[in-house]
C-alpha cells in the first residue's frame, strides 16, 4: 500500500456538497481539507472536474459508502476498480469506509446496516478490509457506526471489534464522535469509556455532525442535519485530549445551511484543536 499524502497543519475540514461548490471556488475559505462521498465522483462528470479544480487548493479526503465491507458476499470488484481509479485521479490525503454492510444479491441498499460482532463476522470483515486495501493500494480508515439495534448474539463489544480489525489488517479508524454519542445514548453505555478503549495510534480522522431526538421513543438519530450539540463538543474535547488534533470533519448532509454556518462550525472545531494541539496523549 502507498502512504497517505501529508496531513495539512490546519486540522478541520467540511464535507463538500453541491450547493456550496461555486461559493467555495469563488471565495476559497480557509479550511484544512474537503471531504466527498467517493461514489458521487466515479464517473467523468462536471462534478468531478470541479472537484479536481478545488483539489489544486485543498487536500481532499474520499469517504466511501458502498464497498459493503461487512457483507457476507464477495466484494464488488468493479466498484473497487472504480474507487481505485478515483483515488489515482484525486490523490486523496485519506480514504475511509464504514463498519457496515449495504449490498446483497447485487442490489445496493440505501443504508449502512449493522453486522453482528462475532468471531465469524470479524474474520469476514478483516478479509474484506485486507482485500480492499490491497485492491485500492491505500490504507482505509474504518468508521464506527451509529447504532439503533443489536443482534441477540453479538458477544464482542463494538469498540473491541473495530480495534481488532485495525490490529489485524493495518487499517486505521475514523472516530465518529457523534456516532459514539448517539449509540451511547441509545444503549446506555459510557461514551468516554468507548473513546478510551480505541487505540490511540490508529485513529486517523474524526467526524462531527448533528443528530435529532425521536422524543416519543427516546432515541437519537444520526441525520447530519443540524449543528453539533454541546454534549458532542464536550465528547470531542475528550477525543482531542486522547488522540491529539487529528483531521476533523464537519459533516452536514441534510437540511443544508448557508456555507457560513458550516464555516462557523469548522472554526469552533479549529479553536478546540488548537487548544489541545500541544496536549500529550497518554
Amino acid at each position: 500500500m502507498t502512504e497517505c499524502n501529508p496531513i495539512p497543519s490546519r486540522s478541520v475540514g467540511i464535507g463538500l456538497r453541491l450547493p456550496h461548490v461555486s461559493e467555495i471556488a469563488a471565495t476559497r475559505p480557509e479550511l484544512s481539507f474537503l471531504e466527498v462521498h467517493a461514489e458521487n465522483y466515479m464517473a467523468e462528470t462536471p462534478a468531478l472536474d470541479r472537484l479536481l479544480a478545488l483539489r489544486r487548493d485543498y487536500p481532499v479526503s474520499l469517504h466511501g459508502v458502498a464497498l459493503s465491507l461487512g457483507s457476507a458476499e464477495e466484494l464488488d470488484r468493479r466498484h473497487l476498480s472504480r474507487f481505485k481509479a478515483l483515488i489515482e485521479r484525486v490523490e486523496p490525503m485519506l480514504v475511509s469506509e464504514h463498519l457496515a454492510w449495504s449490498a446483497i444479491g447485487g442490489a445496493y441498499l440505501n443504508d449502512l446496516l449493522p453486522l453482528p460482532y462475532t468471531e465469524t463476522s470479524l474474520d469476514l470483515f478483516c478479509r474484506h478490509v485486507e482485500e480492499a486495501q490491497e485492491g485500492l493500494g491505500r490504507q482505509l480508515l474504518i468508521e464506527n457506526p451509529s447504532s439503533y439495534l443489536r443482534y441477540r448474539h453479538s458477544p464482542i463489544p463494538e469498540v473491541e471489534f473495530i480495534a481488532a480489525v485495525a490490529r489485524r489488517t493495518g487499517c486505521g479508524i475514523l472516530c465518529d464522535v457523534n456516532n459514539i454519542y448517539v449509540s451511547a445514548w441509545n444503549f446506555g453505555f459510557d461514551p468516554v469509556a468507548y473513546l478510551e478503549t480505541l487505540p490511540i495510534e490508529v485513529v486517523g480522522e474524526i467526524h462531527l455532525a448533528g443528530h435529532h431526538a425521536v422524543e416519543d421513543v427516546d432515541v437519537l438519530i444520526d441525520d447530519h442535519g443540524s449543528r453539533v450539540v454541546q454534549p458532542v463538543w464536550e465528547l470531542h474535547a475528550a477525543a482531542l485530549r486522547r488522540f491529539g488534533p487529528v483531521p476533523t470533519l464537519i459533516e452536514w448532509d441534510a437540511n443544508l445551511p448557508a456555507l457560513g454556518v458550516l464555516l462557523d462550525e469548522a472554526h469552533h472545531a479549529e479553536e478546540l484543536a488548537h487548544a489541545y494541539r500541544y496536549v500529550d496523549a497518554p
